[in-house]
């Protein structure tokens, strides 16, 4: 098939820390070309990929201070894609840009989908698949749906990572571990109280963002500054992953907002390290309770789970990762996404009888 995969601009595809979004679209795309289809990425210009490279502007906008309009940049790149459309005649066009695509390409032929991979819960969501209620959109957990059960879902499709990408290290698991963002909805300071209830340490390799700053230096740099308990690395990329995770008794992930899907959760489970994750949005999809982790409610469910990681195999959450949550298995759904999308645009021919 000829696959548009058409990327945000904010990290370059993969990105060189954080960002979940730009990291799937790379792993996705690095599949569907190891299948033997043609992919075109559209992203920025600072990616690696083995697919054909369409640069909108040359470096990921988070990393380009002169960029302060960055949905400008954004239009340009859709334009760009739909001029394609008209050049290269893609099979299907495959976004990753929310709700931005909808408008403009659902007035022209080529199949297209959109992944949405952020919250849905919002007001003014409603409106938007209201009024676009014919787009077909994937959904990367059932739980992401439910604020908006008028879109046209068409599948649920949940990540993936490369099977070997992260594996398990021989290590102690002597610590718990919190990896990705500091933020509000990500409860660090929830995961700070729990590791201290059990009085084992507690490691933080994660970034913070500039809108969250104030939350770090007035909540989580307090609970952190003297504390023998708690080590904060900062971010950390996919090298480091692996030891990081290895060495983790568990990974704690004790959120307060609806996650559409969790990349972290199964990066843990990559490395046969258990998640303990409060139950809000994705989190009892992707958890099997009691083999990969434990879905907890609240502080105190928590603590009980760490008094029962022994009875969890870590081998088996290794297993359960290579089961439902590699790249390979993500690009097969998403081929069959795509294949159900241009069979039903196909033209069908009517047949008439002689006595018409």
């Amino acid at each position: 098939m000829r696959i548009a995969q058409v990327a945000p601009l904010t990290e370059a595809v993969p990105p060189k820390l954080y960002g979940g979004t730009e990291r799937v679209v790379h792993w996705l795309t690095e599949e569907l070309v190891a299948l033997g289809h043609d992919v075109t990425l559209f992203a920025s210009g600072d990616s690696q990929t083995s697919a054909k490279l369409d640069a909108t502007w040359p470096r990921a906008l988070r990393l380009d201070g002169a960029v302060r309009d960055p949905n400008a940049l954004h239009m340009v790149m859709l334009e760009r894609v739909r001029q394609k459309c008209d050049d290269e005649e893609f099979d299907v066009l495959h976004f990753h840009l929310d709700y931005y695509p909808f408008s403009l390409f659902q007035r022209q032929p080529t199949p297209f989908l959109t992944t949405l991979h952020g919250r849905l819960d919002l007001p003014e969501h409603q409106p938007v698949f209201s009024t676009f209620s014919s787009v077909p959109v994937i959904s990367i957990s059932n739980a992401q749906r439910r604020p908006v059960p008028q879109a046209n879902w068409v599948q649920t499709i949940y990540h993936g990572l490369p099977e070997n990408l992260l594996t398990p290290r021989s290590s102690s698991h002597d610590y718990l571990a919190v990896l990705g963002r500091i933020a509000p909805e990500k409860g660090v300071d929830r995961a700070i109280k729990i590791a201290m209830r059990c009085g084992i340490p507690l490691k933080i390799a994660a970034k913070v963002d500039r809108a969250d700053q104030d939350y770090f230096d007035q909540l989580i740099s307090p609970l952190i500054t003297g504390n023998p308990l708690v080590e904060f690395i900062g971010e950390i990329g996919d090298a480091e992953k692996p030891e990081f995770l290895s060495g983790a008794m568990a990974l704690l992930l004790p959120i307060d907002w609806p996650e559409p899907f969790g990349l972290v959760m199964i990066e843990s489970m990559a490395c046969g390290t258990p998640v303990i994750a409060y139950n809000r949005g994705s989190v009892a999809e992707i958890i099997d309770d009691g083999l990969t982790g434990f879905v907890v409610e609240d502080e105190t469910s928590a603590v009980a789970a760490v008094g029962r990681l022994s009875q969890l195999s870590r081998d088996a959450t290794r297993r359960q990762f290579e089961a439902r949550f590699t790249a390979r298995r993500m690009a097969l759904d998403y081929l069959a996404a795509y294949r159900s999308l241009t069979e039903a645009a196909q033209p069908r021919i009517k047949l008439v009888s002689s006595a018409e």
